[in-house]
């Protein structure tokens, strides 16, 4: 399998993982973290799209093709529910969910991560792929505090997993 990480990567998302702050994340940007996957609020934010969402696995896997299926199901068990969490905590009238894998389809952090979106019906995200600006911490706070505040809500019965 090709590996497209340089050599000597360091990888922001497995710092994250690991509960360190990076150039562009917050501790406070963590909405969701259990034993396989954190869930946070993404630093780069599209016009129409604000806050939203990143979930990786805990461990580092570059790609799709390197992800086991348990972990797979990890994974998207928790995107499922920021999904839930992100439809009520931001009253968006919908998500949707974006993954890409290797540098032609976009991937340009070599770490396995799901973009989970709020959307709005003409809101344009895919037209506008290379429209994004970096967030500051203080823009992503409210919308990380209201997506906590809902998965740990939404969620009790996980509410121990919830370590964020």
């Amino acid at each position: 399998m090709r590996k497209h990480e340089p050599s000597g990567y360091d990888c922001p998302f497995c710092r994250v993982a690991r509960g360190e702050e990076t150039e562009h994340n917050r501790l406070d940007d963590v909405v969701w973290r259990d034993a396989e996957t954190v869930a946070f609020v993404s630093p780069r934010w599209w016009p129409a799209n604000p806050g939203h969402v990143i979930v990786i696995p805990c461990a580092h896997v570059e790609n799709l093709y390197a992800l086991d299926d348990e972990l797979l199901g990890a994974v998207h068990a928790t995107v499922k529910r920021i999904a839930i969490a992100m439809r009520s905590a931001y009253g968006c009238g919908g998500t949707s969910t974006r993954q890409h894998n290797e540098p032609a389809a976009g991937q340009d952090v070599w770490h396995y991560h799901v973009h989970v979106f709020p959307r709005e019906a003409g809101d344009g995200l895919y037209a506008r792929d290379a429209e994004y600006r970096w967030a500051s911490a203080e823009e992503r706070a409210p919308y990380a505090k209201r997506l906590r505040a809902e998965v740990s809500g939404r969620f009790p019965h996980l509410r121990g997993l919830t370590r964020v």
